[in-house]
């Protein structure tokens, strides 16, 4: 009986403690660290995010742009913050690719280093081509490649950036070989590929609609598992009978030993913003739409982000430079 008594006390505290912890956070500003500079898209998803948390919380959320040697400057940031919850990372999927394809220059795993809170949101991307290419589907698409091996050629922002990654993956499901034509950003690659000087490219759905309504690309179809509401008369890849899904993502970490019951407030908070009028307008406007998950669906879906990343580059060879 006295050891029963004993475990339920035993329970009974760390329930106070879980308690204590969730009412008492947050009690100072709140900082959610980017690892990319100011301007870009998940800076702005982030301040949007910034604006909804703050009010919820009734602290400040501060945005701290920290860009720099792919991340690492972020990830050392909030490795050394308090585990309380007052700091936190936006992550992407680049995050997750980046130390497959440069592990001398990772010093962190996102997993075993840190603590997954939630996944904010999800991004697709559409398959665009130049009009002087005769496909008008993503099957004739396929078809046209297989009988012009290796001389098609694609864009992207550089060698291992989300885009290169969905076009490896779409080359490995669909047998097709084409010619990647790296940049060091997507302003010049839109300007080679609207001028035929490169045939097609994955790019932001956002990015690529105003190009599409002028006639100067052709959008075939879009990477998610479902249809856009930027774009809902596009098909997706694997309705036009290509088995290929991928989505850009953004989604908030911790530093390890971070208590559960504040991952699951700030989890909780994120959700609700997702589902905030306000907030959907905004990221259909980007081009993405909300998620919100618990921190244990967000922690499963890095799983499989660095499980189907690192099959991708083993099976293309893809090396980093």
């Amino acid at each position: 009986m006295a050891t029963i008594c004993v475990k339920a006390l035993a329970l009974l505290c760390a329930l106070l403690a879980l308690t204590s912890h969730a009412q008492s956070f947050p009690s100072r500003p709140v900082r959610v660290l980017v690892p990319l500079a100011a301007g870009g898209g998940m800076d702005a998803v982030t301040r949007g995010l910034a604006v909804v948390l703050t009010e919820s919380f009734g602290q400040t959320v501060v945005v701290d742009n920290r860009p720099g040697a792919g991340s690492q400057l972020s990830f050392q940031i909030l490795a050394g913050a308090a585990p309380d919850g007052h700091t936190v990372m936006m992550l992407s999927a680049t995050t997750v690719i980046h130390p497959l394809l440069y592990p001398s220059q990772s010093r962190f795993d996102v997993l075993r280093d840190f603590t997954p809170v939630s996944q904010f949101t999800a991004q697709g991307y559409a398959l665009v081509v130049h009009p002087s290419l005769p496909a008008k589907t993503p099957l004739e698409f396929v078809k046209y490649a297989k009988a012009n091996p290796g001389t098609l050629n694609y864009s992207s922002s550089g060698i291992g950036s989300p885009i290169h990654m969905t076009t490896e993956l779409f080359q490995i499901a669909t047998g097709t070989q084409m010619t990647h034509i790296p940049y060091t950003g997507m302003g010049a690659a839109y300007t080679d590929l609207i001028g035929g000087r490169i045939n097609f490219s994955f790019a932001t759905i956002i990015s690529a609609q105003p190009h599409v309504n002028s006639g100067r690309l052709r959008m075939l179809a879009i990477t998610p598992g479902k249809r856009a509401p930027a774009v809902p008369d596009t098909p997706t890849l694997t309705e036009a009978g290509v088995p290929v899904v991928v989505v850009n993502w953004y989604g908030l970490v911790a530093p390890k030993g971070t208590p559960r019951a504040v991952t699951e407030r700030i989890a909780s908070e994120t959700i609700k913003a997702t589902k905030s009028p306000e907030m959907a307008k905004r990221l259909v406007a980007d081009g993405s739409e909300g998620v919100g998950s618990t921190p244990a669906e967000f922690a499963k879906h890095i799983r499989a982000e660095h499980e189907l990343w690192s099959k991708v580059i083993k099976h293309a060879g893809i090396r980093g430079e």
